[in-house]
């Protein structure tokens, strides 16, 4: 049995991969991501990861599509209890910003299509800088205070908002994050490290990083002269042309034949290991893409090539 991680200071036990939910109701229609579902969880995961805006970019859909395929899997294998939900505020079409009467309705909104009555974790998705933290934090203690919400997250915030947020809760006595949620992965390292992350590992907080996976690039296959056909392609091959890009290939090539594993292991074992993450997001759109994901709860990379990843992603 894999050992769950704690989240920050919360008393939430996550998995150490959260499964990605932007794909759902996306490019896996309901049946396929009930089967992704269904295999994560039977291999142990736990932490399902969405927000009230996925998949608004899809032609014909309105957001909400990912919520509501999450839900009715939970309603239809009655696990509800057992499965920690982290979903996000902000950028639903109805819903937009972080005024203190759109979290709470955004809110309600996620909990009828999550078909629940309390979301685990609960993110602003993007930080609306001219909303005081006052407001934000406010509307958020409430959903806390109400039952609604158990924990509170940020996703994509400065250091400085995030700061000026926790000083806030902690003066006023309200509700406190416990979790950020950045853009981080071996080619993405600087959105987080430094101010943000020293910010987080004092304040006690766990990093859930997305784009562990930069796309699929750190999944290996993309190669010079390869096409791979897929909707994040232009994002993923950019990194390909790029002398950072072709390091991290080749020492993650190097390390995952040592351990006989595939190279998305190796790449979220790095991550995993890095200070203040608990748990890299990643999607899986088939069953058939989940076992080199799930193998991140079971490899544990040595010292010595930790640091080998680390230096060639510079």
């Amino acid at each position: 049995m894999t050992s769950l991680r704690k989240l920050g200071y919360s008393d939430l036990e996550v998995f150490p991969l959260a499964l990605g939910g932007n794909v759902f109701g996306w490019t896996a229609d309901e049946p396929q991501s009930f089967a992704v579902l269904d295999a994560y969880a039977e291999a142990g995961g736990n932490f399902v990861d969405t927000a009230d805006s996925y998949s608004a970019w899809v032609d014909g859909n309105s957001g909400g599509e990912s919520e509501t395929v999450i839900g009715k899997w939970m309603q239809a294998r009655g696990n509800r209890s057992e499965v920690v939900v982290a979903t996000k505020v902000g950028r639903h079409p109805d819903h937009q910003g972080l005024t203190a009467a759109t979290v709470k309705a955004a809110a309600d909104a996620s909990l009828r299509r999550l078909g629940t009555d309390h979301i685990d974790l609960y993110y602003t998705h993007f930080d609306q800088p001219e909303v005081p933290v006052e407001e934000i934090i406010g509307a958020l203690d409430e959903l806390v205070r109400a039952g609604k919400v158990r924990y509170i997250g940020a996703s994509n915030i400065s250091p400085e908002r995030l700061r000026v947020s926790l000083e806030y809760s902690d003066r006023a006595g309200l509700a406190r994050y416990v979790a950020v949620q950045p853009h981080y992965n071996l080619v993405s390292r600087d959105t987080y490290e430094g101010e943000l992350r020293d910010l987080a590992e004092h304040a006690g907080l766990a990093a859930v990083p997305y784009s562990a996976l930069a796309s699929g690039f750190l999944t290996g296959k993309y190669r010079p002269g390869v096409s791979v056909d897929s909707p994040r392609a232009g994002g993923a091959a950019k990194h390909l042309e790029t002398e950072r890009g072709q390091r991290v290939l080749a020492a993650l090539d190097e390390i995952a034949a040592a351990h006989e594993a595939p190279v998305a292991t190796v790449a979220l074992a790095w991550l995993a290991a890095r200070p203040t993450v608990a748990a890299p997001i990643a999607s899986a759109r088939t069953v058939r893409q989940l076992p080199d994901l799930l193998g991140v709860a079971e490899l544990t990379l040595t010292a010595d090539e930790l640091a080998q990843l680390t230096r060639a992603s510079r």
